[in-house]
């Protein structure tokens, strides 16, 4: 059982959304430049949505979870951590994996990881409303944890490899952490988390081809 119901998890969002505004106006700024850079030639356009990614985590490790989540549930700070982790290894990615690049259309893993990054920009908050969630009292995208975890399951199913293999894991985690959650609060959009814990654990086996692996 969770320490709090589906309402006073919705009050939460609204309290939140309403809190860091216009922050959530950025993050959809952030993520379209994201997704623009994935039809881009840009050498450095790897680096830049590491870059974006790691502050969508941050963001939601310390503000979501370590000033707001906390007040309803124990466990935030473990989640704060998770993400603010996640978040620096992106970062670090950022530094060292200037050659990965980001394709939406070479391959079925890459198709589908273009769906997860529309999903969360679009068809996320579209389901939330058919089923009376009403912005601020939803979750929002780029700034709270299952619509950062599913755009950053995107990236990494279009990531061209070499890249690091560990980015996968602790968004894994989430997935079962959020999945959970989602069923247990009726929150319908979240429950392709679930999906995706099987299907993402391709990230961690999927092979490099023949271009050398990052480490």
């Amino acid at each position: 059982m969770l320490p709090f119901d589906r309402g006073q998890f919705l009050d939460l969002f609204a309290a939140y959304n309403t809190a860091i505004h216009p922050a959530g106006l950025a993050a959809y700024l952030l993520g379209g430049i994201a997704v623009v850079l994935t039809f881009s030639a840009w050498r450095k356009r790897g680096p830049v949505i590491f870059l974006i990614l790691a502050v969508m985590w941050i963001w939601t490790g310390i503000v979501y979870h370590g000033l707001f989540f906390i007040q309803i549930n124990s466990a935030a700070p473990l989640f704060a951590a998770i993400f603010v982790l996640q978040g620096v290894a992106l970062v670090h990615a950022a530094l060292k994996c200037g050659n990965v690049s980001f394709r939406p259309a070479k391959d079925l893993p890459a198709l589908f990881g273009a769906f997860l990054v529309l999903y969360s920009m679009v068809f996320y908050p579209l389901l939330g409303m058919l089923y009376g969630e009403r912005y601020p009292a939803a979750p929002a995208f780029g700034v709270t944890p299952c619509p950062v975890a599913l755009f950053t399951f995107g990236f990494l199913f279009m990531a061209e490899p070499p890249f690091p293999k560990r980015l996968g894991i602790l968004p894994l985690l989430w997935a079962a952490i959020g999945g959970s959650a989602a069923v247990l609060l009726d929150m319908p959009q979240d429950w392709l988390l679930l999906v995706l814990f099987p299907v993402a654990s391709l990230l961690l086996v999927r092979p490099a081809g023949d271009r050398r692996s990052v480490r």
